[in-house]
């Protein structure tokens, strides 16, 4: 497989190059994979922690200009590993000594606020999804500033004041919903 230049990644995941993210796949994984099977976790994990990964780097080349000192290699691997110290820590497995096989940069907090929006708009969503669809429908073309009138109308209710209604019961439940679920707690620390 012919090497990329640091640069081509970047542009390949600015643009969701489905070449770039293949050679990221295929040059980059198994560290990770076998970085997280070290260090209390599964292929499972690796899995994941990589998607969040690659997610996180697409949204901080996307806020700022991401200009890379290092490797690509060592920069995907720094952001696992943090990520993947954020779920040890999560999981109350923290180890004062993770088995490192590749040299890793100390990252900014801006990765790990990034991370935490993610999870914290994941658990939205699956909630979310739970929710009727009239509910569904409610909140966001309420949250789309459509008027109260308008949604009445949209949906084939007869009074905006039943529409405030529903709004508040649906966005009550979906609070109450998000806020059952053991990871929240975890989430909002």
């Amino acid at each position: 497989m012919q090497e990329i230049r640091v640069e081509e990644i970047i542009d390949g995941i600015r643009n969701r190059s489905t070449d770039v993210l293949e050679y990221i796949y295929k040059s980059y994984y198994h560290q990770i994979n076998v970085f997280i099977n070290k260090n209390d976790g599964s292929d499972e994990d690796a899995k994941d922690i990589y998607q969040d990964a690659i997610l996180v780097i697409y949204q901080k080349i996307q806020k700022d200009k991401l200009t890379l000192n290092c490797s690509f290699n060592t920069y995907l691997y720094s952001v696992c590993r943090l990520l993947w110290l954020k779920q040890l820590e999560k999981r109350k497995l923290r180890k004062s000594f993770l088995e490192e096989s590749v040299k890793f940069l100390e990252l900014d907090d801006d990765l790990l606020t990034l991370y935490d929006t993610n999870e914290r708009f994941k658990l939205y969503q699956e909630h979310f999804s739970k929710l009727s669809y009239n509910c569904q429908k409610i909140l966001e073309l309420f949250l789309a500033q459509i008027q109260l009138k308008e949604i009445a109308r949209i949906l084939g209710f007869k009074s905006d004041q039943y529409v405030k209604k529903r709004k508040h019961q649906c966005k009550e439940k979906l609070i109450a919903s998000i806020k059952s679920d053991p990871r929240f707690n975890e989430i909002i620390k």
